[in-house]
């Protein structure tokens, strides 16, 4: 045996063993910070190149989107081509749609469990599915547009790099945020909107970096090449007080039972479509006559496309704007989109919710440009259950004066939306109240529980694509072009 050092020769070897630990641990840290730099460096670049093909096709598509909006105001006769341009988006995405017609829900689905590429055709189908929507007068958005175009590129981005699964998950939420934060200019309700959006009552941060690089980049390329948003008024000073609370709290139960409204008037028009009309492409032909009747009983065209004069009359005082406004323009939006129709459901969201607000402003008796804008940010709080996202947007958009009240209205209407939204492929994670559900449920299960004939046949959906494997996608499989 060996003894151990004791009296001075143990002082003499003490000081260099310390020495020794402390060089060491400084190499950890130093080797551990180094890692964090390279992390940092690679994800910000991965997000901002994500950011560049999120602005660059949402640039491209709000400058031709306010192009046909002009020419359809100015050449009221598109309006009856309806039919036949529903008639030409249900054939093409017919016959070449395949799983590019599921849409944002795709590529939520995809984030959660990799198992096929998001198919290249998606960004040029929903680009000119859209565009035709909008010519001749469909009611609906730009926000599923964007971020499917986004998605769609970054994933042939992935697939030409051939980035590993987890990496590839972590470029489609940086595709939300930037498609997102390009086409509304609100890089960082973009990036929140994109780690909210994934599940029901979970944010992971995970992605936070590229998806905040994504969107602030997506932002400044719109904004460098030229294309402006549509300027919304800043709230003035406002001063909460209960009553205040109070009466924005139950807005914002009417608000989140208007976007349930929305999302079930959608659904059915879809499944009695499909229950009754065997023939996809007909569907919106159908959707287009509809809109032709509504539009010469309801003696407006206001109700068309975009609607955007709609929010900026609501967010200036809500003049001229009657008090079922914000009801038509749900039934012009749900017959447009769920007879097939292409375009997001966002900016109708934003619409109906600034009508709304105006209606409940008046009843309420609380400023109507202060409750225009919270319905503006609620009603989309609740329909995709995205509370915090929509009140950093409402910040970004209308100031900060509102921060608490656009936080009462949001998430009160996330939490009296229960659990339905407009993306279906959404999994819940913290169910609302005291339901619970087996893990990994989507929104879309839930749907079908309600629904004792079980799956819709508007969901329908062929698979296509990559197998599935332990990992995700497996490069070498054929992928849907």
């Amino acid at each position: 045996m060996v003894a151990e050092p004791t009296g001075p020769e143990m002082h003499e070897h003490a000081p260099h063993g310390r020495r020794t630990d402390l060089a060491e641990r400084w190499r950890t840290e130093l080797r551990e910070q180094a890692g964090l730099v390279v992390h940092l460096v690679r994800w910000i670049v991965l997000g901002a190149i994500v950011g560049v093909l999120a602005g660059l096709s949402s640039a491209a598509f709000l400058e031709v989107l306010n192009w046909v909006t002009d020419v359809r105001v100015a050449h009221g006769w598109l309006l009856f081509m309806l039919p036949v341009a529903g008639l030409a988006v249900g054939l093409v995405y017919h016959h070449l749609g395949a799983t590019a017609g599921r849409g944002n829900s795709l590529i939520i689905e995809e984030i959660h469990d990799p198992a096929e590429w998001v198919p290249r055709r998606m960004a040029p189908l929903v680009f000119g599915g859209t565009i035709v929507t909008h010519l001749v007068g469909g009611s609906a958005g730009r926000e599923g547009t964007a971020i499917q175009m986004s998605g769609s590129l970054t994933d042939g981005l992935s697939r030409l790099v051939r980035l590993r699964p987890a990496d590839r998950r972590l470029m489609l939420i940086a595709a939300l945020a930037g498609g997102f934060g390009a086409v509304f200019g609100v890089p960082i309700a973009g990036c929140v909107f994109a780690l909210e959006v994934q599940a029901v009552g979970r944010m992971r941060y995970d992605a936070l970096v590229p998806a905040l690089s994504a969107s602030v980049v997506g932002d400044l390329v719109v904004r460098a090449v030229g294309v402006e948003h549509t300027a919304l008024p800043r709230l003035g000073d406002v001063h909460l007080t209960a009553g205040l609370a109070a009466k924005v709290a139950l807005a914002g139960l009417v608000f989140g039972l208007m976007s349930i409204v929305f999302i079930e008037l959608t659904h059915a028009i879809k499944a009695t479509l499909a229950a009754h009309v065997g023939w996809a492409p007909l569907r919106p032909v159908i959707g287009g006559v509809a809109i032709i009747a509504l539009v010469g009983l309801v003696g407006t065209r206001d109700y068309l496309g975009l609607s955007i004069p709609l929010i900026t009359k609501a967010t200036a005082g809500g003049a001229g704007i009657i008090g079922a406004a914000f009801a038509l323009k749900l039934l012009f939006t749900a017959i447009t989109l769920g007879s097939g129709f292409q375009g997001g459901e966002v900016t109708p969201l934003f619409v109906i919710g600034a009508l709304l607000g105006v209606t409940m402003g008046r009843l309420l008796d609380v400023p109507v440009p202060l409750m225009a804008a919270i319905g503006f940010v609620a009603v989309f709080a609740g329909a995709a259950n995205v509370p915090l996202a929509c009140t950093v947007m409402g910040i970004e958009l209308f100031g900060g004066s509102a921060v608490v009240p656009f936080a009462i209205g949001c998430i009160v209407s996330y939490v009296f939306s229960s659990h339905r939204g407009i993306y279906d492929s959404q999994r819940i994670d913290s169910p609302k109240g005291s339901a619970r559900f087996p893990a990994s449920t989507k929104l879309a299960d839930v749907r079908k529980r309600r629904s004792p004939a079980g799956r819709p046949r508007e969901d329908a959906v062929r698979d296509r694509g990559g197998t599935r494997t332990a990992e995700g996608v497996d490069p070498t499989e054929r992928a849907d072009p």
